[in-house]
């Protein structure tokens, strides 16, 4: 089957891309063939697919009109939502966080779920493979918090979980110990924020990065409170940590049950409390999948290549604790 419209210049323009990087992109992603001549796109293939085709192209199209910019990964992102049955603009257009020239909005139908979970509940688990956006989207709505005002501070913090060296022998001061492990929050900071901007609000104390075991003790006020790697955490832990829940403030823990560091004897918390949390309200589990990963499309085929091969060698995530 044959189909061809005419596109208007704007459209026309920006599908063809920079040296019709677009264009490719639609020709990997649609399973036809996409051709665009001046103003006029024609796709040839099955007739299920050419349709299915149009109507990402029309998404698109309205999109465009719209002033989204649109670049590879949104086709994808159109193309799963329209799968699901979900609004394509209504996730895109979503934009959770602006400053300058960054942008931050949902790419996936699991990613606007999650947003808005953040949204609506004071205590979120964001719980999938790397690459879903689970870190990156909780700082960008920490940061969106705190720059209108609905939180005081903002703390961000890790399990310390060590693998051959310990704290103690790292050299320099305690921000110099910790950073191996922080890093990946400081990153997604730095992606919000200029560094000055950064640096300021860790010397004040708007932004706090500490190990987790700082937060013992403390009842946590008027905060956005983000603890990553969860699956790291034991049981005791992600009690301490929940517990620590003050008024006006907005909990997210993220982890990946697949990727547990932990000794093979240790329990993860995050695995114990989806089984003890679970359906209170108030609290929300949101759960991504490969289909959600939105970093480069082969960490994608890896994250569903590990997949297969834990699902060969076990049906359970974890062996069971010996007696």
């Amino acid at each position: 089957m044959r189909s061809q419209f005419e596109l208007d210049n704007a459209a026309a323009a920006e599908l063809a891309g920079t040296g019709d990087s677009i264009l490719q992109a639609l020709r990997d992603h649609l399973d036809c063939e996409v051709f665009l001549r001046g103003n006029v796109l024609t796709l040839d293939g099955e007739p299920d697919v050419v349709q299915a085709a149009e109507t990402v192209i029309r998404e698109l199209s309205e999109l465009i009109a719209q002033g989204h910019e649109i670049a590879p990964g949104t086709i994808e992102a159109v193309s799963r939502a329209l799968d699901q049955h979900e609004s394509p603009a209504a996730i895109l257009e979503d934009v959770v966080w602006r400053h300058r020239s960054t942008k931050v909005a949902p790419k996936t139908v699991n990613q606007k779920r999650y947003v808005d979970s953040i949204r609506r509940n004071t205590i979120t688990f964001g719980i999938g493979p790397a690459g879903t956006g689970k870190t990156f989207l909780a700082v960008a709505l920490a940061a969106a918090a705190l720059h209108r005002r609905e939180v005081n501070r903002i703390i961000l913090t890790r399990p310390a979980v060590e693998a051959g060296e310990r704290l103690g022998f790292l050299p320099g001061d305690l921000m110099a110990k910790v950073d191996p492990y922080l890093r990946p929050l400081f990153d997604a900071l730095h992606d919000m924020l200029e560094a000055e901007k950064v640096t300021q609000h860790l010397e004040r104390g708007v932004i706090e990065v500490a190990p987790l075991a700082f937060m013992r003790g403390r009842t946590l006020n008027d905060s956005f409170i983000i603890l990553d790697e969860a699956q790291n955490t034991s049981p005791e832990q992600m009690k301490m940590f929940l517990t620590r829940l003050g008024f006006n403030s907005k909990v997210v823990v993220t982890g990946d049950v697949t990727q547990i560091d932990l000794p093979r004897d240790h329990d993860s918390g995050l695995v114990v409390v989806s089984e003890i949390l679970d359906g209170l309200e108030g609290i929300e589990f949101v759960r991504f999948g490969e289909e959600d990963v939105v970093r480069h499309k082969l960490v994608r085929r890896i994250v569903a290549a590990y997949n297969e091969h834990a699902q060969r060698l076990a049906p359970e995530l974890r062996p069971a604790k010996r007696a």
